[in-house]
């Protein structure tokens, strides 16, 4: 039985992104596999990324790092988004490496550690400007402590690192005030003693934009999906030279001709304007696709667009095929991308951008969105 829908990953054009984007720096590179790998699935970009020449991986949950130590990965990991209440002992075990954003997080993973009779490995993060994760008023107290425990063997400072809130707006004032600020808090973790093995600041949009920030390692995580880190600012993924890995497509689920005038999906919302064709397609807003798309939107049939029509329903949504279309029900919609033995190109595929724009939103939502009820089929 054919799958209702799928999402089609392409695994060569991630290991080409983390080739280029590695390349391009010179610099080694950590993938970013949070999220199930954006949408993408965790082992599989993971294993790719590393066969590409990454040297880490980055995820923001524990359990995210431990699924991937599960499946066999040995390469470091570091686990970002840990709660104080965390299982910090089976990381340590795991030999996971943990940020620490606050003298809370410290006091426990130092707990943890001696609990275990084992080393933490630990990354310090000091806010610099995003007021998110990382220590700020702390931070001098922080490498202090920091300093204690590692002499007492507690832990170990594998690195010290922070993250740019505007790196995607090359030259913004605010960059140059993120990395003035990481410096000066790299001098105050020196003086305490700290000597990090590595140093990372730089994401993707960093990592393309400004050399300055791309210290001992590159935290990529958009770019090696092929993605662009803002279309806006930093333009579309070909002209960044990145190919997306990510296609999606779904069956029509039906084709029916329909008069002018006919209002069309819940509210009455949209109406058609000539008699035309109409595709139902089987995805909706529960696996993933936004309920706020627009007709900017919709899917590719052969090489013919047909916008959304009306609203998106929880499993499905209507699509305008135009009243001499060909397509019949089971034929595959093309979501985003075009059949994969075609060369991707934006111009006649809709895009994670393209429903990113038609949704108000940005194209990581788009892809992370994606329910694990669509198949994930890898190729490449």
């Amino acid at each position: 039985m054919e799958n209702r829908a799928e999402v089609l990953v392409d695994l060569g054009a991630i290991r080409e992104n983390v080739k280029y984007l590695m390349a391009r720096s010179g610099k080694p590179a950590l993938a970013v596999v949070k999220a199930d790998g954006y949408g993408h699935g965790l082992l599989p970009v993971a294993s790719s990324a590393l066969s590409a020449g990454a040297s880490w991986l980055g995820v923001a949950l524990l359990e995210e790092a431990q699924a991937l130590r599960q499946g066999g990965i040995s390469a470091p990991i570091i686990a970002w988004l840990t709660p104080v209440t965390d299982d910090f002992a089976s990381a340590i075990v795991e030999e996971i490496d943990i940020a620490i954003p606050s003298l809370a997080h410290l006091e426990a993973i130092t707990s943890a550690a001696r609990s275990t009779g084992k080393c933490a490995r630990v990354h310090l993060e000091v806010d610099t400007g995003m007021s998110r994760g990382g220590a700020l008023s702390e931070w001098s107290e922080l490498v202090r402590r920091a300093k204690d425990y590692q002499d007492l063997g507690s832990i170990k400072v594998i690195g010290v690192w922070s993250h740019f809130a505007r790196a995607d707006e090359s030259g913004h004032e605010f960059n140059k005030k993120q990395l003035d600020n990481f410096n000066n808090a790299l001098l105050t973790a020196k003086d305490a003693g700290i000597s990090p093995e590595i140093i990372h600041l730089s994401n993707s949009a960093a990592a393309i934009n400004d050399s300055n920030a791309h210290f001992d390692l590159l935290r990529l995580g958009i770019a090696i999906y092929g993605l662009s880190p803002d279309f806006l600012f930093m333009g579309s993924s070909e002209k960044l030279n990145l190919k997306p890995a990510m296609s999606i497509r779904a069956k029509i689920h039906l084709v029916k001709d329909v008069p002018a005038g006919s209002q069309v999906g819940y509210g009455g919302s949209a109406m058609t304007k000539v008699d035309t064709k109409l595709g139902v397609i089987a995805m909706g807003y529960a696996d993933g696709i936004p309920r706020s798309a627009n007709s900017d939107a919709g899917v590719l049939v052969g090489n013919k667009r047909a916008p959304i029509i009306g609203r998106v329903s929880m499993d499905q949504f209507v699509v305008d095929l135009g009243r001499d279309s060909s397509a019949k029900a089971g034929d595959w919609a093309y979501i985003i991308g075009s059949n994969p033995s075609d060369s991707y190109t934006s111009a006649s595929s809709y895009t994670a951008d393209s429903w990113a724009s038609a949704s108000a939103t940005i194209n990581y939502e788009i892809v992370t969105r994606i329910a694990a009820r669509v198949k994930r089929i890898y190729h490449g």
